[in-house]
């Protein structure tokens, strides 16, 4: 498991349970990841997020979400900003994700949360990934 990015790590763990239909990914627990997953259940691409388990080994349960005929609600996931390139844009920069069928997700000083919301709040941040 990856430990220098930790956010690419739950994107490809979510990406490859999706391809696999699995109804759940079982991860390592960090704020930041819980934060993104709480943002993908907001916008209504996974079905939910539960923690669990005692402080030092801490585990997040993401539920996914797939459509009637059991084909995945996300389409595509892509890391951003990357821990050797980093991405940042002001509230006027962030543009939307797949002509806003899309969101993106941004770290901002008011905490983790989506692309539309940053906009509205009019506040920017470090734009972490893509999900359409």
């Amino acid at each position: 498991m990856s430990r220098t990015d930790p956010i690419a790590e739950l994107l490809t763990r979510i990406r490859n349970a999706m391809r696999a239909r699995y109804n759940e990914v079982i991860i390592e627990h960090s704020r930041l990841r819980e934060a993104i997953c709480r943002v993908l259940v907001a916008e209504g691409f996974l079905e939910g997020v539960e923690t669990g388990g005692e402080a030092p080994k801490r585990k997040l349960v993401i539920k996914l979400r797939y459509s009637a005929t059991r084909e995945p609600v996300i389409k595509g996931i892509e890391r951003v900003s990357k821990p050797s390139l980093r991405r940042y844009a002001g509230a006027d920069a962030i543009a939307k994700a797949r002509g806003a069928m899309g969101v993106h997700i941004v770290s901002t000083p008011l905490g983790v949360m989506s692309g539309r919301e940053a906009r509205r709040k009019r506040v920017g941040g470090e734009i972490l990934c893509r999900i359409w």
